[in-house]
């Protein structure tokens, strides 16, 4: 997402109320359910609905559409608090897919196109999904091979997408195409198009998962789908810089959330190492057991601070290469420190920390996807790399 307002309009005290509002809605509509909806497959559409009331959907959108604008730092709390109280990546993924799947529409869309389809979106009753991955190629973007071709006042698209978020119910999907010649490669000739969801020639195919079990995951499929050519966005060719501007808000809000996931994970454990006694004493009073939950708290101290700064640099218009590379890095730092800390509340919580129902159970089988979804470690190290002139 875009910052939309400046660091210095965000209170202490707008932090707090944020963090606060979204911590009773995690705890209260979430984390209850998580372990059904989990068995289930889904969570209820009407959770959109739930937290589009509370302002949550809106947050970091223009007014206009119903949205509040808000800068980087104010909207940190919303994906730390819902991580660390709702503690379940599927539900975070889904519930904020249009996070990844608006901005594009939003920085490039027709005012015609931004009114009709930014406003349900925001209210909870649309969702909306960003594709880009295909069968043949993940982090190299260049290389896609879904197209579109012109024909009148429509593009003719063919291809297929994997691994998308909330593929299976989303009424607007943003996909990455080529609109260049047919035997273009790389980045050239990409472009964006947002594609309605009921559109004739589309079929998905639900994908199962390691992790994220409540969060719809599709395979999607376009054959000949027609497309009207209002819904491309910006201009033909210009899509690849636009994929990648986007990667930048989608990679915060992974380090963001991580963060929260790896704060849930102590928090599991340090209530576990309190009540837990082994040899006659609680686990917390053995020094191993302690080290442990410093050493988790080591990360995410670091972590928390990474991201205040990374945020306030985007807040202070300070978004050139350095800052790109910085998210790269906070975003590989980010999830190691979930990863960590998830390895060691299952280790803490023992044979229990082994079983479905815990918080430490579920975050462990979701860390792998957080460290290869918005950029595998490895591409984030290159692109940092590249950012840094090293």
């Amino acid at each position: 997402m875009t910052a939309t307002s400046d660091a210095s309009s965000v209170s202490d005290e707008d932090r707090t109320a944020l963090t606060d509002t979204v911590t009773r809605f995690a705890r209260t509509e979430i984390a209850p359910h998580v372990d059904a909806w989990d068995a289930a497959g889904e969570f209820p559409r009407s959770l959109y609905r739930r937290a589009a009331d509370l302002g949550l959907l809106g947050l970091g959108y223009p007014e206009q559409y119903g949205g509040t604008p808000a800068s980087y730092l104010l909207r940190l709390p919303l994906w730390r608090a819902l991580s660390r109280h709702g503690a379940s990546g599927g539900v975070l993924a889904s519930l904020l897919s249009h996070n990844i799947g608006l901005p594009p529409v939003l920085a490039h869309g027709s005012d015609a196109v931004r009114a009709e389809v930014i406003p349900p979106v925001l209210a909870g009753e649309q969702i909306a999904a960003l594709a880009i991955t295909e069968p043949g190629g993940g982090s190299d973007v260049a290389q896609l091979k879904t197209t579109a071709r012109r024909e009148g006042d429509e593009y003719i698209v063919n291809g297929e997408k994997v691994f998308i978020t909330s593929g299976m119910r989303a009424d607007w999907i943003t996909v990455a195409v080529r609109t260049g010649d047919a035997g273009s490669k790389g980045s050239a000739g990409i472009s964006m198009l947002l594609i309605p969801g009921h559109s004739p020639g589309l079929s998905r195919s639900k994908l199962d998962k390691m992790g994220w079990l409540c969060s719809d995951t599709a395979h999607l499929r376009f054959d000949n789908v027609r497309v009207p050519a209002r819904y491309l966005l910006g201009e033909e060719g210009a899509g690849f810089r636009i994929i990648m501007a986007n990667f930048n808000g989608e990679r915060f809000g992974l380090a963001a959330s991580a963060l929260g996931f790896a704060e849930a994970c102590y928090d599991e454990a340090l209530a576990w190492a309190r009540q837990r006694k082994t040899f006659g004493a609680a686990l917390v009073e053995h020094q191993v057991i302690r080290h442990k939950l410093v050493d988790m708290q080591m990360r995410i101290q670091s972590t928390a601070a990474w991201c205040e700064s990374v945020a306030a640099q985007a807040d202070a218009g300070r978004t050139g290469p350095e800052w790109v590379a910085s998210v790269c890095l906070l975003k590989n730092h980010a999830t190691q420190t979930m990863q960590f800390c998830a390895d060691q509340a299952v280790q803490i919580l023992g044979g229990m920390g082994f079983m479905r129902g815990t918080v430490s159970e579920r975050i462990y089988r979701e860390v792998k996807v957080m460290m290869i979804g918005g950029g595998a470690e490895e591409i984030m190290k290159d692109l940092a790399a590249k950012q840094l002139g090293i």
